[in-house]
């Protein structure tokens, strides 16, 4: 199967971005891709809460994943907003941090709210406090498709390794993992952490994500680390996309999934314990 990657870098305007990712589409399609990936927050990505409450919609009103069903459906593809900022069902305030599976006829096959809130202070000058104005989610999601088993992740759960153990043992091929992650700590943290998640699992890792200096209409713009990531059942690095915004494909092979297994099958291989005192 032939996967796209789509690195972007979203500004804090829904339309640009809706714009944008429909000439990635059909450029992902042309590439003869089957499924597609944007990385979180591919609708709008800004620091200001004053710019989100004005643009940040509900499910059924946002422009981008209209657009992208749209693309899914024309183009014959199965597509993931990897994330998109959503307004949530009252009386919840905060917004919601969701991945979205599209299938190739444009409906919503799953829908995965992000679990762990991303509330750091990496440096003086990069903090963040993502719970301020997201609410968690409460449930891991898989998806059984016709192109394999995705287990849906969003940036910071990659460092929960749990989540992903238990997505591969309910039946995960494949683990998404849409980003914007921080330049602080993608240099050390991001390719290392996401080939530890594939070795433990057994899956491919397919983490698209947003890259570089975003355009902000209003309050401080943000940058983020790049480098897309496409990941092997044995932790190989298929690709790596560097910080250019584009399309990028690569096929998978999901027999490799179960030939690492096989080598290593650390999933049957759980016991109980007692903890530390």
């Amino acid at each position: 199967m032939r996967v796209a990657i789509l690195q972007m870098s979203s500004s804090d305007d829904p339309e640009e971005n809706m714009t944008n990712v429909r000439a990635m589409l059909r450029a992902a399609k042309d590439q003869g891709a089957e499924f597609a990936l944007t990385p979180e927050v591919t609708n709008v990505l800004s620091f200001s809460r004053q710019r989100q409450e004005a643009v940040v919609v509900s499910e059924a009103e946002d422009v981008v994943l209209q657009a992208m069903r749209d693309e899914a459906k024309d183009l014959g593809m199965w597509v993931l907003a990897g994330s998109l900022a959503l307004r949530s069902d009252p009386p919840e305030t905060r917004f919601a941090n969701r991945s979205v599976l599209i299938d190739p006829h444009g409906e919503i096959s799953a829908r995965y709210d992000k679990i762990h809130m991303f509330d750091v202070q990496v440096s003086a000058e990069e903090t963040y406090r993502e719970s301020a104005g997201f609410a968690p989610g409460d449930r891991a999601v898989l998806a059984r498709t016709d192109i394999g088993n995705i287990g849906l992740t969003i940036c910071y759960d990659v460092r929960f390794g749990y989540l992903h153990r238990e997505l591969a043992k309910a039946g995960a091929q494949i683990i998404t993992a849409p980003a914007a992650f921080s330049p602080g700590t993608g240099p050390a943290h991001w390719q290392p952490l996401l080939q530890a998640r594939a070795i433990e699992t057994g899956c491919y890792v397919l983490a698209p994500a947003q890259t570089g200096q975003h355009k902000a209409s209003m309050g401080k713009s943000r940058s983020t680390y790049g480098h897309s990531l496409v990941v092997s059942p044995w932790g190989e690095v298929l690709l790596d996309v560097g910080t250019e915004p584009g399309v990028y494909c690569v096929d998978i092979d999901l027999d490799k999934v179960d030939e690492a297994r096989r080598k290593v099958p650390s999933l049957t291989h759980d016991r109980t314990f007692e903890g530390p005192k």
